[in-house]
């Protein structure tokens, strides 16, 4: 389930194997995959094309080519990035591959093809990133207290709502919610200054550790590593934790710490 810190690494890994490559050859294995594009048009214009400094807003990837367009990932639930160097057979799952012209291939793969690959022009970058709210890894404490002051829906919902902050998805909401200590079913609007700096301390810990490791760690003493547990307990306190659905989402806290 790639959220911010796994797209950070994905965007790392582009950047070792892909930065400043020529692509010598695209093939697109899963037509469902491409978003605005045809396969036969981004095969004509993705090749001989160079890769830039690939960046990262929310959760997109996106990766400039020398002559102008950009390419843009986007994960979904299922989605990763990966690089090979060996030539590998195509995973059932692999629905776009990308040779370079040292001989590393890209592999986009995605089980359950949510989201996609898009070939952006000039313009339609800033289209596709204009209705995203501020990223999460800089987001400011105000930035983040303004964008929760008078939301109606619960703080859960609306740290995973992209256009009020961008990155965060299901696990890293459930974790940062129990690091502050706050009850995932309280309205954002409800959140006074004391807590929303409490919420901003805990997701900056939280996306350092996680931007490090390239994932949310399913370490014993996060939430993240108890939460899938036949019986699963607090870190914290030892309580049983509490589970539920939110906006379509599974949703895991503990009743005791989470006021």
């Amino acid at each position: 389930m790639p959220e911010l810190p796994d797209v950070e690494g994905f965007c790392r890994r582009l950047d070792d194997c892909g930065r400043g490559r020529c692509v010598t050859d695209v093939e697109v294995l899963d037509n469902a995959i491409l978003r605005g594009v045809s396969a036969r048009r981004l095969t004509s214009e993705l090749t001989g094309q160079r890769l830039g400094v690939p960046w990262r807003r929310g959760k997109w990837l996106l990766a400039p080519t020398d002559d102008g367009p950009t390419l843009g990932w986007h994960f979904g639930m299922t989605g990763s990035l990966l690089c090979d160097t060996e030539h590998e057979e195509p995973h059932r799952h692999d629905r776009l591959l990308l040779t370079l012209d040292d001989g590393v291939r890209l592999h986009y793969r995605d089980q359950r093809k949510l989201k996609g690959v898009s070939w952006l022009r000039e313009g339609e970058v800033d289209r596709l990133l204009e209705g995203l709210g501020p990223d999460a890894s800089d987001v400011t404490r105000a930035e983040l207290a303004d964008a929760l002051s008078g939301r109606r829906s619960t703080v859960k919902s609306a740290l995973m709502n992209q256009s009020v902050l961008a990155g965060l998805g299901n696990l890293l909401s459930d974790e940062v919610l129990w690091r502050a200590r706050i009850d995932p079913r309280t309205p954002a609007r409800d959140l006074d200054a004391a807590a929303a700096r409490t919420l901003h301390g805990a997701m900056r810990r939280t996306l350092r550790t996680s931007v490090r490791a390239e994932r949310v760690p399913p370490r014993k003493s996060w939430l993240t590593g108890r939460r899938d547990e036949p019986a699963p307990t607090c870190p914290r306190c030892g309580r049983r934790l509490q589970t539920t659905r939110m906006s379509g989402r599974r949703t895991v806290w503990c009743p005791h710490c989470q006021k």
